[in-house]
């Protein structure tokens, strides 16, 4: 994967996850009834993947991080 392609993808991955942790952080509105998506969950994952592209791209850039 190059490193453009790795770039866009964290970036999206970032903008998941500050968006799910801001729908997450909500107060629950009982009017508008329960809430459908577990927000934490997709922020979870979108975090851990941002991170690991974040590492890919490290290793693009020449930084041995690993074997």
């Amino acid at each position: 994967m190059g490193l453009t392609l790795t770039l866009e993808l964290a970036a999206a991955f970032l903008a998941l996850a500050l968006f799910a942790g801001w729908r997450g952080a909500r107060p629950p509105d009982p009017r508008r009834g329960p809430r459908l998506v577990p927000w934490r969950f997709p922020m979870t994952l979108a975090a851990c993947g941002a991170l690991i592209l974040a590492v890919h791209v490290v290793n693009l850039l020449g930084v041995s991080t690993g074997r």
